[in-house]
C-alpha cells in the first residue's frame, strides 16, 4: 500500500525583529543569510522537500520574490499564497486549508526553523501520519534540552491507537524559569515546535467549532482568490476584516483530538542572536566566530561578520553582529531585548530600524553607495533575463555605467546594447528600461542627479512581474492610462512627497 502524499506548507510570516540589524522589516530574518550563504527559509525548504518537492508557501506581498528566489535555490516547485495583509498563523493556515481538498494531508511549517537532522525529521512526520487520518490534529514536540522560558509546552498523556503519537493533554505557555523547571523535571513535557500535520477538513472542521468567525473571513477572501502564475492572491477586502490570532489560542486549546509526536533531534527556532550563536562551533574559550571574525585574549563572545574583517579584543560575553550600515553590539545576556532597540531606533526616524541599504527586486537588487543632496549612488545588479519596468522620472535624470556584462538600455524607444566600461545618459522626463539580456548577472553603476529624488517621482509604463497599478490624481480619479499602466518604488528610492509628483498608488 503507497503511503499518503504529504503536502507541505510553508509559513512565510514574521518580522524578526530579535535579529536586528541582520534581520529588518524589509528582510525578515527567514530571508535573511544566516548560516554561510543560506537562508532559514531555503533551508526549510529543502528540507521538505525530502517529503515532498511541491510545496506551497504563504507569503506577504513585498516578499513574494524572496520566496520564489528560495524555492528555485532550494530545487522545489509550488504555489504561493499571498496575504495583503499579516493575520496570524490561524487564518494562514485556514486559507490553505480551504484552498486544498478536504482530504489533502497538510504539514504546516514555519519558514524560520533550523533542523538540520533532514532523515530524522522526515521520518518523525511520518510517524504522524495513522494519527493524522485517524482525525488528529498532530503536533510535534522537541525533546526539551534545558529548561527555556522562550518556548511553548506540550503534556503528552497515553498512547494513540496508531502506537507512535500520544494525545495532549494540555498546552503550556511560555513559563517562567521555576515553572520550566518543574514541567523539565515531570517528564511529560516537550517544546511545542509549531509545525503541525493535518487533513485540510480535520482542520477546518476544528475552525468551524472554535473561530468560525476567521474560517467565514478567509472563505470569502479564498473565494475571490485571484491568481496569476504561480501566485494565488487573497481578496484583500474580506482578508482585512479577518482578526489576528495563532492556531494555538484560536483552535489548539480548546480542541479535544489533538496528538503528539516526539522529535529527537535538534532544533531552534532561532529566536535571538544567543540561539544563531549555538549553530556556530565554539573555540577552547567559547568564542563563536562567523566569516570574517577573530577574537583575542575573548571569552564566551559571537561575532557574526560576513563582510569585513570585526575583531574582538579582551571581551567577555558579548554579541556583536556587522551589516553594511549597521552593527549591534550587546552582553549576550540582552540577546532577547533586542526587539526594544528597532522600536527606539525606529521612533527617532532610522531607516535602518526596519530597510537594509541592499534591497532585493524581483529583476536582481540594487545596493545604496551614496547619496546626498541632488546626487544618489546605486549598485544595480539584474539577473540573467531579468528587467526594470518601462518607466519615466519628472525630477531627476539617471546616468547608467555598466561595470559587468552587457545591457539592453531603451530611452525613448531607441534600443541600445551598453557594454562594460560604457554609459548612456537618461535625462528627465525620458521613459525608458535597463535590461540583461545575457546569460550572467547584470551589474551597474546607477547616479541619479535632480531636484528630487523620492520614491513617489516614477511612472510606469510596462512591468514584467505585474507591479503596475492605476494612476490617481489628487482629486482620487484615474488618469486614462491603460491598467497596467503606472506604479511606484523601483529601485528603492530614498524620500517622501512631492508636491509637483503624480500621485501614485503604493504597490510593491
Amino acid at each position: 500500500m503507497n503511503s499518503p502524499t504529504i503536502h507541505p506548507v510553508v509559513l512565510c510570516g514574521g518580522s524578526g525583529t530579535r535579529l536586528w540589524p541582520l534581520s529588518r522589516k524589509t528582510l525578515p530574518k527567514q530571508f535573511a543569510p544566516l548560516i554561510g550563504d543560506k537562508s532559514l527559509l531555503q533551508m526549510t525548504l529543502e528540507r521538505l522537500c525530502s517529503l515532498n518537492g511541491n510545496i506551497t508557501c504563504i507569503a506577504s506581498e513585498d516578499h513574494r520574490f524572496l520566496v520564489r528566489e528560495a524555492l528555485e535555490k532550494a530545487g522545489a516547485t509550488g504555489r504561493q499564497i499571498l496575504e495583503p495583509m499579516a493575520r496570524n498563523t490561524a487564518a494562514a493556515m485556514a486559507a490553505a486549508a480551504l484552498l486544498a481538498g478536504k482530504d489533502d494531508l497538510l504539514l504546516f511549517a514555519p519558514a524560520d526553523h533550523h533542523i538540520p537532522d533532514t532523515p530524522l525529521f522526515a521520518q518523525t512526520v511520518r510517524r504522524g501520519v495513522d494519527a493524522a487520518l485517524a482525525g488528529h490534529i498532530v503536533t510535534f514536540g522537541v525533546a526539551p534540552s534545558f529548561a527555556s522560558t522562550a518556548y511553548g509546552y506540550i503534556e503528552a498523556g497515553a498512547v494513540l491507537a496508531d502506537g507512535c503519537s500520544r494525545a495532549v493533554v494540555r498546552f503550556v505557555e511560555k513559563p517562567t524559569e521555576a515553572v520550566a523547571q518543574s514541567l523539565i523535571l515531570h517528564g511529560g513535557y516537550s517544546w511545542n515546535a509549531g509545525i503541525f500535520l493535518v487533513q485540510a477538513g480535520t482542520l477546518i472542521s476544528a475552525l468551524q467549532a472554535h473561530a468560525p468567525d476567521i474560517l467565514l473571513a478567509c472563505q470569502r477572501a479564498t473565494a475571490a482568490v485571484a491568481s496569476e502564475g504561480s501566485f494565488d492572491r487573497l481578496d484583500a477586502e474580506a482578508f482585512q476584516a479577518c482578526r489576528s490570532d495563532s492556531i494555538d489560542y484560536a483552535v489548539l486549546e480548546k480542541q479535544q483530538n489533538i496528538a503528539v509526536v516526539k522529535f529527537e533531534g535538534a532544533w531552534s527556532d532561532v529566536g535571538s542572536w544567543n540561539a544563531v550563536a549555538t549553530l556556530h562551533p565554539e573555540d577552547g574559550t567559547g568564542n563563536r566566530l562567523s566569516g570574517k571574525a577573530s577574537a583575542l585574549r575573548s571569552r564566551n563572545t559571537f561575532i557574526h561578520a560576513p563582510y569585513r574583517p570585526v575583531v574582538a579584543l579582551g571581551t567577555d560575553d558579548l554579541i556583536i553582529v556587522d551589516t553594511p550600515d549597521a552593527v549591534l553590539v550587546a552582553k549576550a545576556d540582552c540577546a532577547e531585548q533586542v526587539g526594544e532597540v528597532v522600536r527606539m531606533l525606529a521612533l527617532a526616524g532610522q531607516a535602518e530600524a526596519t530597510e537594509h541599504r541592499r534591497v532585493v527586486r524581483p529583476w536582481g537588487a540594487y545596493d545604496r553607495l551614496d547619496f546626498g543632496e541632488r546626487f544618489q549612488v546605486k549598485r544595480l545588479t539584474v539577473n540573467p533575463g531579468g528587467k526594470l519596468s518601462l518607466q519615466m522620472h519628472h525630477h531627476r535624470a539617471e546616468h547608467w555605467i555598466v561595470v559587468r556584462g552587457t545591457a539592453r538600455a531603451t530611452c525613448d524607444g531607441q534600443v541600445s546594447l551598453v557594454r562594460e566600461n560604457e554609459s548612456i545618459y537618461l535625462p528627465s522626463g525620458a521613459i525608458h528600461r535597463l535590461e540583461n539580456p545575457g546569460k550572467t548577472v547584470l551589474e551597474v553603476i546607477e547616479v541619479q542627479t535632480g531636484s528630487y529624488l523620492g520614491e513617489d517621482d516614477i511612472v510606469r509604463f510596462d512591468d514584467t512581474y505585474g507591479r503596475c497599478a492605476p494612476i490617481r490624481t489628487q482629486a482620487g480619479t484615474a488618469v486614462a492610462l491603460p491598467a497596467d499602466a503606472v506604479d511606484v518604488g523601483d529601485v528603492g528610492d530614498v524620500g517622501g512627497g512631492v508636491d509637483a509628483a503624480p500621485q501614485l498608488a503604493t504597490q510593491p
